[in-house]
Formats: C-alpha cells, sequence, structure tokens
C-alpha cells in the first residue's frame, strides 16, 4: 500500500510506502528534494496520513539521508526514536545527534517598550558623544597641521591646495552666481509688492543690501558649497576609504590630516569669503534688474543708495563668518569621510549625512554670528 502519490523518478525522489506492518520511507530523504514546494506537501500529507507513529518504521530502502529529512521524520515522531525502528549505523548517528538538541528553545525575555526606548536613547547618545569626540580629534590635529606647515611652508602640501581651490572655488562660481542672481530677482519682486503699498520703494535698497549682503549672500553660497564639494570631499575620502588607500598613506608614513584634511580646509577657508561676495553681487544684480522693472528704480540710484544703506561692516562680517563656513563645511566632510567603512553602502549613508550635517552646521554658525553681532553694521 502506498500512503503517497509516486513521482515522476520513484527510485529518488522520497515517498512513504507500507511494507507488511511497516512503514518504510523509501528514495532520498534530502535537503534538495524536500525543499521542493510540491514533493515538500506530498510527504508533509503521507507522514499525517500515516497514522499513529507508534508503528514499526523500517528506514532500510532510504537511500539518501540528510539533516533536513531525518528531522522531518524526528518531528513526526514527536522528537524520539519510535520503539520498533529499522535503520542503519549511518541512520542512527543522525538520529543521534538530534536527541542532543534541546527538546525546546528557553522562552525568550521580552524587555518592557519603556526599557527599550531607553535601551536606544542611550545607543543614540553614545554614538553622539562617539561622533563629536572624533570631530574634536579632527579638529585639534588641523590645528597641529596648520602649526606644521607654519614652521617649513615650503613642505606643505601646495599642489593639492591649488588644485582644491580651483575645484572649489573657481568651479563653483556659475551656479552660486544662478542661484544668487535668482534669488535676488525673487525677493525684489516680492518686495516690491509690499512696498508699493505704502509708498516705500526707495526702501528696497535698504532690505535688499542688508539681507543679501549680511545674511543671505554667504549663507546661500555656504549650502550651495556644502551641497557640492562637501559631498564631493566625503566621497573622495570615502573611495579612499574603500580602496585602503588610506591604509597605504599611513604604512608609507604619510599623515592622511595633513594630506587630505588641511588643503581641503584651508582652500575651503579663503574660497568661501570670494563665493559670498560673488553670491551676494550676482543676487543684488538680480535685484537691481527686477527693482528697475517693477519699481522703476534705477541701476545708478540703486548703486548710489546702496553705500549709505548698508554699512561696510556687514560686509567684513560676512566674509569672516563665510571663513568660518568653508572650515565647518571641509571637517564635516572629512569627518565623514574618514569613519566611512569599506564597503559601498556605508560610502552612501556617509555622503548623504555629510551633506546634511554640513547644511546644518552652517545654519547654526549663521544664527550664531546673528545673535553675537546683532548690533554691528547697522
Amino acid at each position: 500500500m502506498i500512503l503517497a502519490h509516486s513521482f515522476s523518478s520513484p527510485q529518488r525522489l522520497p515517498r512513504l510506502g507500507l511494507s507488511g506492518a511497516a512503514l518504510t520511507p523509501e528514495g532520498d530523504w534530502t535537503a534538495a528534494q524536500l525543499t521542493r514546494r510540491r514533493v515538500w506537501r506530498q510527504v508533509t500529507a503521507a507522514l499525517a496520513a500515516s497514522g499513529a507513529v507508534d508503528q514499526p518504521w523500517d528506514l532500510r530502502q532510504v537511500t539518501a539521508l540528510d539533516h533536513l529529512g531525518a528531522l522531518t521524520l524526528w518531528e513526526h515522531w514527536g522528537r524520539h526514536l519510535p520503539a520498533r525502528l529499522q535503520a542503519s549505523d549511518d541512520q542512527r548517528a543522525i538520529f543521534a545527534r538530534l536527541t542532543r538538541l534541546p527538546q525546546s528553545l528557553p522562552p525568550r525575555k521580552s524587555s518592557p517598550a519603556w526599557l527599550r526606548g531607553v535601551d536606544s536613547l542611550g545607543a543614540w547618545v553614545l554614538a553622539a558623544l562617539g561622533q563629536m569626540r572624533d570631530f574634536t580629534i579632527l579638529t585639534g590635529q588641523l590645528l597641529l597641521d596648520i602649526l606644521r606647515l607654519a614652521r617649513a611652508p615650503r613642505e606643505g602640501p601646495w599642489r593639492d591646495f591649488s588644485g582644491h581651490l580651483y575645484r572649489i572655488g573657481a568651479q563653483a562660481l556659475p551656479i552660486t552666481a544662478l542661484v544668487g542672481f535668482l534669488i535676488g530677482v525673487v525677493l525684489a519682486y516680492l518686495m516690491s509688492q509690499l512696498l508699493r503699498q505704502f509708498g516705500a520703494e526707495a526702501f528696497i535698497v535698504n532690505i535688499l543690501g542688508l539681507a543679501l549682503i549680511r545674511e543671505l549672500g554667504p549663507l546661500l553660497g555656504a549650502i550651495l558649497v556644502a551641497g557640492r564639494s562637501g559631498s564631493a570631499i566625503t566621497a573622495q575620502i570615502g573611495v579612499m576609504r574603500v580602496t585602503e588607500e588610506l591604509d597605504a598613506m599611513r604604512v608609507l608614513g604619510i599623515a592622511p590630516g595633513y594630506r587630505l584634511v588641511m588643503p581641503r580646509a584651508l582652500a575651503l577657508a579663503i574660497s568661501m569669503p570670494l563665493i559670498a561676495v560673488w553670491t551676494s553681487l550676482a543676487a543684488l544684480l538680480g535685484g537691481v534688474v527686477a527693482a528697475n522693472l517693477t519699481l522703476d528704480i534705477s541701476p545708478a540710484f540703486f548703486a548710489e543708495m546702496l553705500p549709505k544703506a548698508v554699512r561696510v561692516e556687514n560686509l567684513y562680517l560676512a566674509v569672516g563668518k563665510s571663513a568660518v563656513f568653508g572650515v565647518a563645511v571641509a571637517l564635516i566632510g572629512c569627518h565623514y569621510g574618514l569613519r566611512v567603512k569599506p564597503n559601498t553602502e556605508s560610502l552612501g549613508h556617509g555622503t548623504t549625512a555629510s551633506v546634511v550635517a554640513a547644511i546644518t552646521a552652517v545654519i547654526l554658525i549663521d544664527a550664531l554670528f546673528a545673535v553675537i553681532f546683532k548690533s554691528i553694521g547697522l
């Protein structure tokens, strides 16, 4: 009597037969056969139809038996061998290993939800403290590298510095000018609608000049550089980490901070003030064009009133904080680049985190400057 339907290859596929009073599994009871969905359904159905497990079992017709096949029979037998079992020594050895398995896994104690929340918060705090520690070390190393450069300027990485200055500064001029010009046009157009209601069209020079020169020009330039150059810095250093170039530099005795971090930080510290002035000029030009079209304010009047409306201290403040923006963007980009793990997924996460952190840092630093120097240049 056959309890399971025969398959296309009955001599190999697992099946369950009946020889006299004994149940006789036949074929290959292996993972290669049992993991096939149709075969597994037929085998489990045949085992369920076999009746009580205290019947005699004869495994001598099984041509191949591995751990999964033995485990299938073991679970059907209720995790113990039948009283009347005929099997070879190798088959009994497999079942002997199964008898040493625990009968049931110990219940896992689940911690309360509030305790898991505390654990998550603690892990986040430790990760944040680790980030702050590494960033502080990187900043201190940058100061030491600058002192080393001051002692021996001829040995400095000037070629790297000039290359970064060109890529970060000169190549960023078109996009910063375009964005600045459009921002100036939008601001002038929106403010002209409001000022015309009160007959205060002339004050558009004061609003545009102070807003663009002191705040928006440096902030826009820093945000664009953070997204454009900050991500490039992280990607460049991260790729060096993935390709083990950083390890090769250390083996050769080359300090990564002196050759990688310092040139980028100095290049951004010098180029960012220039980019801020350039962005402010482009934004003012857009404001002049929009004011001329909407309020009929001539460019000559705008140029005459601008020095009277905006004191030169505002320009000094904009240039000073732009240099701080540049150093912060460079340090954040290098920080996340050095923390990249040697895999491409970490490189993507590091680049994204670098851009977000750099833009956030720029906004926070700008707010800090606004609070500290609120009475200067007004």
